[in-house]
């Protein structure tokens, strides 16, 4: 299946249905009065996140969504029906943004999320809700208010903990082929990843996180050269990168670090917190450089890149140096985790911290003695 992370679409609400102007005609009624009955609502539209959906190809050729209107009122107190809702089921991850002003209406997150996008008409009252002691034959009735409609931009930003990012052929599906169940294509050709690609690293039966490959970058990505730049959004709900380089390149005119340095510079130019998120070196394709000359060309590799972060040396092909790897990615992501949960408590304790500075002279605070001594309800009896 193709992947589409983005699509455009139309949304239009249900109108809600008209109120009737009625009166009952029955045999001995002669004054039986209004009787007419309100207008049924409109559908509404909800998106709903589902993780068992992977991209947005179902929304590039289906763009128009539109509710039910309400059913109108009746006699003898028959309410219009109400029309059923639409429920637009969307990846986990999906952003969907309002055309017209750039607003977020939503941020689908978690599985079984519901956000909405279009609320229906509310229908139109009858003519019984304007019957008073003044006025025992109304003849208003309401009209049913139009439903919601909007034009919608969907974006899906894959949720995965970890991002590798590269030049084309620098064996990054050859990396998440080793570590996780992912199966994307293998050439030794430029751009063979033409699609995200997620796969699931398992360190135990109980400890695994998800790792995300987007297509190679060169040099221009941000302005649009290559297919990185469509993809480099899904970079940005990670929590850590992994820049994967190519340390032996075929050419000897390639020079790795060069391309280190493109890389950086993409995407400072595409977004500036993904500079600023964590990021590992990871220095492949070590089965291809000679043994004795391994050591060397690391810290020429380092120290003309001037990198001061971590530094991992691997061959994704026969998984050298993989597993020391997957479990300190796994070791960090469980740290990060901890460390986010202790401020969430510290900011809670922060809270019930300045409840416990209680006030003895606050009348909201008083003692049960107190409340006693004032209330003449509680005065002892001669």
């Amino acid at each position: 299946m193709k992947f589409i992370d983005e699509a455009k679409i139309e949304v239009i609400a249900g109108d809600g249905g008209n109120g009737v102007a009625s009166f009952c005609r029955e045999k001995f009624r002669p004054f039986g009065g209004p009787d007419g009955g309100d207008g049924g609502k409109g559908g509404s539209i909800w998106a709903v996140a589902d993780r068992n959906i992977n991209t947005l190809v179902d929304y590039r050729y289906s763009k128009l969504h539109k509710a039910r209107d309400g059913e109108n009122g009746r006699g003898a107190d028959c309410y219009g029906k109400g029309a059923d809702d639409i429920f637009l089921r969307m990846p986990v991850g999906t952003l969907v943004i309002d055309q017209n002003d750039g607003e977020l209406v939503a941020d689908l997150t978690e599985h079984g999320q519901q956000i909405l996008l279009a609320k229906g008409g509310e229908g139109g009252w009858g003519n019984i809700h304007f019957k008073t002691s003044t006025n025992r034959a109304p003849r208003q009735k309401g009209e049913g208010k139009e439903g919601e409609r909007r034009e919608l931009r969907l974006e899906l930003k894959v949720l995965a903990d970890v991002g590798l990012l590269g030049m084309p052929n620098a064996g990054k599906s050859t990396f998440i082929t080793a570590v996780s169940n992912a199966k994307p294509k293998i050439a030794d050709y430029p751009f063979t990843t033409l699609h995200p690609n997620l796969g699931v690293v398992r360190v135990s039966a109980e400890k695994s996180f998800v790792i995300a490959d987007i297509p190679g970058l060169i040099e221009g990505a941000a302005d649009g050269a290559g297919l990185g730049v469509q993809f480099l959004r899904h970079l940005q709900r990670t929590g850590l990168l992994l820049h994967i380089v190519d340390l032996a390149p075929f050419e000897d005119t390639v020079d790795p670090v060069k391309e280190a340095k493109a890389i950086v510079k993409e995407l400072k130019k595409y977004d500036e917190e993904l500079v600023n998120k964590p990021r590992w070196l990871v220095l492949n394709k070590l089965d291809m450089v000679p043994t004795d000359e391994r050591k060397k060309r690391v810290k020429d590799f380092i120290k003309r890149f001037g990198w001061k972060g971590p530094v991992f040396e691997i061959s994704a092909l026969n998984r050298e140096g993989c597993e020391e790897l997957i479990v300190e990615i796994y070791n960090y992501l469980a740290e990060t985790r901890r460390i986010g949960l202790r401020s969430e408590d510290t900011s809670m304790a922060e809270e019930v911290r300045g409840i416990d500075s209680i006030d003895a002279d606050d009348p909201r605070f008083k003692t049960m003695d107190a409340v006693e001594s004032e209330d003449p309800r509680f005065r002892p009896i001669d």
